[in-house]
């Protein structure tokens, strides 16, 4: 422990000077992160890290299996964090990003939610969609399958809730906002996209179209309904 509390020496000796000019940017003029990511809490999945992001790039929330309320349905920090991402800070992209061998989805995989962490059972309900799904589709995966399965089908999950919070859903409808699926294969280092097409996840790739969960679109659905019925 004493070693890694250590490194924080180096940020005042290496890493601050070496991007002095940033951070004296980031401190005048404040932040316009480029996006916004929802991930897991584990340790082994860095959103910096794994979008090589500067400081100011990224506004991250991360929690246990990388889980979005629906709208009202839990008053607390996910929320909050969604609602300033959009509305203070103009962010028009959001990502979803889960990944393997995730403890979260290992316990909402079992049989039963885990005893003696109510608060942790709790949360869990919110990957109860994504459960359903795997259990009524996929019952016959076992094992890390089943575990992968249920991580990429909350992603999905998660996307559906995010689209019920006030903030995303009228930037989507003005064509403003942009949702993305992430997963991350920790042991292939690799990471694939969740095509809103096909479903399917895809890997990432230089050179390539990058898939889209949902892509900003404005919304004319009501209008060409106005206009048929004028007809």
């Amino acid at each position: 422990m004493n070693e890694l509390i250590g490194r924080v020496f180096q940020f005042e000796k290496t890493i601050y000077p070496a991007s002095s000019d940033l951070f004296a940017k980031l401190s005048t003029h404040g932040q316009e992160p480029k996006a916004l990511i929802v991930s897991c809490a584990d340790s082994r999945i860095v959103p910096e890290q794994i979008m090589q992001a500067d400081p100011g790039d990224l506004f991250v929330c991360r929690n246990a299996g990388n889980i979005v309320p629906p709208y009202a349905a839990q008053t607390g920090g996910v929320s909050a964090t969604v609602e300033y991402a959009v509305a203070v800070l103009g962010v028009r992209d959001i990502i979803v990003c889960g990944h393997s061998d995730c403890g979260a989805m290992k316990a909402l995989a079992a049989p039963a939610l885990p005893e003696g962490m109510p608060a942790v059972a709790n949360w869990l309900h919110h990957g109860s969609a994504a459960k359903h799904i795997v259990d009524s589709c996929h019952g016959h995966l076992e094992g890390g399958e089943r575990v992968r399965r249920l991580s990429l089908e909350n992603v999905i999950a998660q996307i559906a809730h995010l689209r019920t919070h006030p903030s995303v859903a009228a930037a989507m409808a003005k064509g403003e906002m942009a949702l993305h699926g992430w997963f991350v294969d920790i042991g292939a280092g690799q990471v694939l996209g969740l095509d809103g097409e096909t479903g399917q996840f895809v890997p990432l790739r230089e050179g390539q179209p990058l898939p889209v969960a949902v892509p900003a679109m404005v919304r004319t659905a009501s209008e060409a309904l106005f206009a048929e019925a004028a007809e």
